[in-house]
């Protein structure tokens, strides 16, 4: 039988609302699933998210109102979790959680139950935590003294959630690994109507897609171009963008961050996509294969799950710019079946999406009210 959520007070718990990445694409089905929720978060600036987290009911934390963390938030890190766990989610009956980072802390309802759904354990401190030491002594020496108390509060606000999902096998062994807690998988899906194939052959260049942060190791694509000996252009922004651009050379164009309506064009004409680091889920590999496109990845993490190796793209063995590189120069656009590579990639529709996630929600739920 099925639940009618349509009776319950839903709070839906986002970590923070300035921008449209993966993450937020997500969150889009959850509130198209639970359009009358109330939808908290850390941050939320209006205008770099869709219409249709916009038109949610949403609710942001006092911590917005601390002197620069609109532009300093990550700086902010280990002030997350009180405000997180300040908000009022005991008084609903169900907490539907999305967490990159602090957001599964929310605190239960009184009676109901809080799901949560986790693109990745807190990168900052656990496996990715080298990728965030920089020149500075000072940054690294608050880094290092802060990572166990981060750590121990990952865990501990575990137990706050009463079931896990997660977006991929990699991110579930994760959970497994650093909370010791088990979740079901869900893949995301691609928007299939938005990125299709125009039927044209490719331009001449390799594409990166991507937030220009330190664990996405575009400087590694970087350095393949130049060993390689091929263009690339570089679709994107963010805190390392300065420091990205000092390291390329000539076969290197940056486009910036594009619209939405652009970046299909960009998938299309490519001749791959490059995965240079170590991905969660990574939905820029289905967006390029929506769009016919093949994926050259690092054969680690959640690439290894939705690129289909010789036959939507390759998989490079070692995480470093010469093995990349070899995969740059040894492609070959005519191995590929744009065709197949799209009937791959609308295995990861919205529709199964969300009769998975609420499949997953009801049978977790089944017996709460």
């Amino acid at each position: 039988m099925k639940q009618d959520f349509s009776k319950l007070r839903v709070a839906l718990v986002h970590d923070w609302l300035n921008g449209m990445r993966g993450g937020e694409r997500v969150l889009e089905h959850f509130c198209a699933l639970f359009p009358h929720a109330d939808l908290f978060t850390l941050l939320y600036e209006p205008s770099k998210v869709s219409r249709t987290i916009r038109r949610m009911n949403v609710i942001e934390s006092p911590f917005a109102r601390i002197p620069k963390a609109r532009r300093h938030y990550r700086h902010l890190l280990p002030l997350m979790p009180s405000f997180i766990k300040a908000l009022p989610t005991p008084d609903y009956d169900l907490v539907l959680s999305t967490s990159h980072c602090v957001a599964k802390g929310a605190r239960p309802p009184a009676r109901g139950a809080h799901l949560s759904y986790v693109f990745s354990p807190m990168r900052y401190v656990w496996d990715h935590f080298p990728d965030y030491l920089g020149e500075s002594v000072l940054k690294n020496t608050g880094l290092r003294v802060l990572r166990p108390f981060m750590q121990r509060w990952d865990r501990e606000s575990c137990s706050r959630v009463d079931a896990f999902a997660c977006d991929s096998d990699h991110i579930g062994r994760k959970i497994r690994d650093f909370w010791g807690r088990e979740a079901v998988t869900i893949y995301p899906p691609v928007e299939l109507d938005r990125f299709q194939p125009d039927g044209q052959p490719p331009d001449d260049y390799f594409l990166v897609v991507a937030a220009m942060v330190p664990y996405k190791k575009i400087h590694r694509a970087i350095e393949g171009a130049r060993l390689a000996k091929k263009r690339l252009v570089i679709v994107g922004g963010g805190p390392e963008e300065a420091r990205l651009r000092r390291l390329a050379g000539p076969e290197v164009e940056f486009a910036g961050k594009v619209s939405d309506a652009d970046l299909p064009r960009y998938y299309q004409r490519c001749r791959a996509l490059l995965y240079p680091g170590v991905e969660d889920f990574g939905i820029t590999s289905l967006e390029a294969q929506a769009c016919g496109r093949p994926v050259i990845a690092l054969g680690i993490g959640g690439a290894a799950e939705t690129v289909k190796d010789g036959v939507t793209g390759v998989h490079f063995q070692e995480p470093t710019a010469k093995s990349l590189a070899r995969a740059m120069r040894s492609h070959d656009d005519t191995r590929y079946d744009g065709r197949e590579i799209r009937r791959w990639a609308e295995s990861f529709s919205p529709a199964a999406f969300r009769a998975s996630l609420l499949q997953w929600i009801e049978n977790e739920t089944r017996f709460t009210w």
